[in-house]
């Protein structure tokens, strides 16, 4: 005989809930917003929002055998832990920052001071810098010069927030509507746009499981926005990508008034982008063998292109005369030219005679004149996780690296801003100033313009 007994247990952000099968019950169950089946625990599993633990209660009532609450751990990653008045101790953050935790030391807090984008942390009493190498040697230095104990740790990274809803967690998931797919087609949006805006907004639909799409309306953007934040605790970018998804169907396909919708976020701290040097630039390139592997690298370095603008690139893109690379309708739906380096020029040449591409640049397999076939961004990946493999260079790099490593690079042999921002197409001249941070090279050969005053 079947138990009817209703187990429940909260373990942290989680509700698990043992009972029955009972078609009225499951029934009540799914009607929770994220409640799904977990298969491998036998189990249903609910987010632990505030009300869905009493609704439970008020359902089930005397059915209830047990009702437990497990209290969440706090790791050690969020105890400060206690330093003498001689030492410091750095900690890398998953988040691409360094905390300093020491004493009051005037002189290092004022070198601190120095530091782009450092910040005194309030509540948790501690100096916050952007990771970087050079940063970092910085702090050494100036611990070793203040006979300060120097140690150095790296923080565990945490999963934050709730997981993204999927088709699986939802009995009866909707889909993004026809309309809002022909109006993407309608106005000619980038492949890339229409990859990241439909999925965006069939999260948005499917946070309102019991909503017809009809009826959603700015209350539910602002509550589904909030809901990112606060319990998704997505980064700043995914939600201006989501609202901008939501915006596109009330605005583009409905024909409405253009809306802003602001939720306040705790402030972002700031983190500076990985970069390579030159020598390590030239040992992932130099363990590179294949030459098609070797150019597709070597063209996203030496002209500073982004992942999507490299598999984007047609053939008729690389113009010898004028030694430069035409970028189409990259981010933005904006044109730009950049650099062609010379050494690219020869390396494309020698890849161009054996492999022979047909419209693409740098095409797939089985691509044919008829239907040529684009090369992909996960083949690239794995080309740089290869060659990444066969150094000794143990810093996080993407392909993305690559764009920026070229940007700093540019810096440092003395180009002009200005001019970096047009090869990289940055709207924004504050974007590219984020390579001013990265870099000291060449600082200590400027002088001041009191030196030349005879005083």
């Amino acid at each position: 005989m079947h138990s009817t007994t209703v187990e429940i247990r909260v373990a942290g952000r989680k509700i698990l809930l043992k009972m029955p099968k009972n078609e009225a019950d499951i029934r009540f169950v799914k009607g929770i917003t994220y409640a799904r089946w977990n298969q491998s625990l036998f189990v249903w599993e609910l987010p632990h929002y505030p009300g869905n633990l009493e609704k439970l209660i008020s359902y089930f009532g005397d059915r209830i055998s047990v009702i437990q609450k497990e209290e969440s751990i706090q790791t050690n990653n969020t105890v400060k832990p206690i330093i003498s008045n001689n030492e410091i101790l750095a900690v890398q953050t998953p988040t691409k920052r360094i905390k300093l935790i020491f004493g009051f030391v005037p002189e290092l807090i004022k070198h601190i001071k120095t530091i782009p984008y450092a910040r005194w942390d309030t509540k948790n009493k501690w100096w916050t810098i952007p990771y970087s190498e050079q940063f970092l040697e910085e702090i050494k230095r100036e611990a070793t010069r203040l006979n300060l104990v120097f140690s150095y740790e790296i923080e565990t990274p945490k999963k934050p927030g709730i997981d993204k809803l999927s088709s699986k967690d939802v009995a009866f998931y909707k889909t993004c509507p026809k309309t809002y797919l022909d109006k993407l087609a309608e106005l000619r949006y980038s492949v890339n746009t229409v990859k990241t805006y439909v999925p965006l907004f069939e999260e948005f639909i499917n946070h309102f499981p019991k909503e017809d799409l009809d009826s959603l309306n700015d209350h539910h953007v602002t509550e589904f926005s909030r809901f990112l934040v606060t319990e998704r605790k997505v980064s700043t970018s995914y939600q201006n990508q989501a609202i901008n998804a939501i915006k596109f169907y009330f605005e583009k396909v409905l024909g409405g008034k253009r809306k802003l919708y602001f939720v306040e976020r705790p402030r972002q701290e700031q983190s500076l982008p990985t970069v390579c040097s030159v020598e390590e630039i030239q040992q992932i390139l130099s363990t590179i063998k294949n030459l098609k592997h070797k150019a597709i690298l070597s063209t996203i370095y030496s002209a500073g292109l982004r992942i999507s603008e490299l598999i984007n690139l047609p053939i008729h893109a690389i113009d010898s005369d004028r030694m430069q690379i035409h970028i189409e309708n990259a981010k933005g739906n904006k044109d730009r030219y950049t650099i062609l380096s010379t050494k690219l020029l020869e390396l494309l040449r020698l890849y161009f005679k054996k492999e022979r591409p047909h419209y693409w640049l740098f095409e797939g397999m089985g691509s044919t004149k008829a239907k040529p076939i684009q090369y992909s961004d996960r083949s690239i990946q794995q080309i740089l996780k290869k060659a990444l493999s066969q150094t000794k260079i143990t810093k996080h790099v993407t392909v993305h690296t690559l764009r920026h490593s070229f940007a700093t690079h540019l810096l440092e042999n003395g180009t002009d801003l200005r001019y970096i921002q047009s090869l990289l197409g940055h709207s924004n001249s504050k974007t590219t100033e984020v390579y001013t941070h990265i870099t000291t090279k060449g600082f200590n050969q400027i002088i001041s313009p009191l030196d030349k005053l005879d005083i």
